[in-house]
C-alpha cells in the first residue's frame, strides 16, 4: 500500500516508513528512512523526487 506520489525534497512526509530517491528519468538512488512530519532531505541530482517504498508498520496499524 505505497504511496506511488512523487514527493519533494524540502516537502514533509505523509508517513513514516522508508523512501527512495527517484531520478527525473526514473532511475533509483539512495533511500533514506523519514518519520511522519519530518522534512525530506535534498536529493542527490537536481530534479529527482521521493517515493514512498516501505511504509512503516506499527501496533497500531495507523502507519
Amino acid at each position: 500500500m505505497a504511496n506511488n506520489k512523487p514527493l519533494k525534497p524540502g516537502n514533509s512526509a505523509p508517513r513514516s516508513g522508508q523512501y527512495r530517491e527517484v531520478g527525473p528519468r526514473g532511475g533509483q538512488r539512495r533511500e533514506i528512512t523519514a518519520t511522519k512530519g519530518e522534512t525530506l532531505p535534498p536529493t542527490t541530482t537536481p530534479g529527482s523526487s521521493y517515493k514512498l517504498v516501505d511504509p512503516t508498520k506499527n501496533k497500531s496499524g495507523r502507519g
